[in-house]
């Protein structure tokens, strides 16, 4: 009877996640990117200036902080339960615990590389001293030739991708303080950070990587941290900057469409991010919104003007109401919501194969 009683409960937890797969081809998940991914990787390095391992980030899943930027879990943790793997640890906490003994060898379901504040250009937010993305791909580049990493967990592994978000408000921030001469022109710098995104997406190919997901940028221009823009509106969001997004979004796009053609017997999926936000921005009540404007914690106008956790700050008593947790990213729920559409969606939210697909899907006989 105990027995029974058992197994029931196990089905009914496996049931609660959305279409619950055995990892039988998806052993292990390798993320790059910026904050949206973050698993923690800033807290270990020596004077970055991107950090959230104070209160209260985390506070709602972790109960501590973890270095995420949001009050729990973010896209890579909730699609690695819906694999049924454990969360993957920032590499440079796997680094260190490598090298001071405490791990025989880096964990097997995979390593998260993102880094807090990076952008897909080297040098943006250079000062802050967080990793871009090429600095990312050294690191994996190096285990994988130091035979850190086996090559048949890369080729059965799912890759995330989410990247730009960074280099696109920093332009803007710059244009504002005086430096638009400076610039390169709006369709230059987009190309050039997709040719950056190209020349990732190739090399980690070229690594072994044989299912990848590129997600785009959500609608950057919504972020209450367009408060410390100059001339961006407060009362809808920035086009201008939304414009830049969706160009670079559309780039990512035909990379995803191309993929068939360039890169053989992988698949490249493209998660429409952007398209999924607009949606739940438009239909708040449905998605259990109360707030799609401001930020639940922060300080300022739309309370983006100051970092969560920094100063006189305010935090809501219902972070799963609010769209944003902080002064640029979603909160625990909208995450759910992100993830749910990237793992179970259709053609108009991930295309050509959600991420359930992809990671069930038998690459030799696709």
């Amino acid at each position: 009877m105990m027995e029974k009683l058992f197994l029931i409960t196990v089905l009914l937890v496996l049931f609660k996640l959305p279409g619950f797969v055995s990892p039988d081809y998806v052993p292990a998940i390798f993320t790059f990117g910026d904050s949206i991914l973050d698993a923690g990787n800033n807290r270990f390095i020596k004077n970055c200036t991107a950090q959230a391992n104070f209160p209260p980030y985390g506070s709602t899943y972790f109960h501590h902080p973890t270095g995420r930027f949001t009050n729990g879990r973010t896209v890579a943790d909730l699609i690695s339960q819906y694999i049924g793997i454990d969360f993957q640890k920032p590499y440079l906490e796997a680094h260190l615990d490598v090298v001071n003994g405490s791990i025989k060898s880096y964990p097997n379901n995979g390593i998260n590389f993102a880094s807090a504040g990076s952008g897909v250009i080297p040098q943006t937010n250079q000062d802050e001293h967080v990793l871009p993305l090429q600095v990312q791909l050294q690191q994996f580049q190096t285990l994988v030739q130091q035979g850190q990493i086996d090559t048949t967990l890369i080729q059965n592994s799912l890759f995330l991708f989410e990247s730009g978000s960074n280099d696109i408000f920093g332009y803007f921030f710059a244009a504002g303080s005086g430096a638009f001469q400076e610039l390169p022109r709006p369709h230059d710098f987009v190309q050039a950070m997709l040719d950056q995104v190209e020349s990732f997406v190739d090399e980690i190919y070229n690594l072994g990587a044989r299912r990848i997901a590129l997600f785009s940028l959500g609608p950057v221009g919504c972020v209450p941290a367009r408060a410390m823009l100059k001339d961006a509106p407060l009362d809808r969001c920035y086009g201008k900057l939304n414009f830049m997004v969706e160009r670079y979004n559309h780039g990512l796009f035909k990379m995803a469409r191309h993929a068939r053609w360039k890169y053989p017997n992988a698949v490249i999926a493209y998660g429409d991010v952007y398209r999924m936000v607009r949606h739940f921005r438009a239909h708040p009540y449905r998605y259990g919104f109360l707030d799609v404007t401001n930020a639940c914690c922060g300080a300022g106008q739309l309370g983006g003007e100051m970092q969560c956790g920094i100063g006189p700050y305010k935090v809501c008593q219902n972070p799963d109401e609010f769209m944003f947790w902080d002064l640029f990213h979603p909160s625990e729920h909208t995450y759910q919501l992100i993830s749910e559409s990237l793992w179970d969606g259709d053609r108009l939210q991930i295309k050509p194969v959600n991420l359930r697909t992809l990671a069930d899907i038998d690459l030799f006989n696709y």
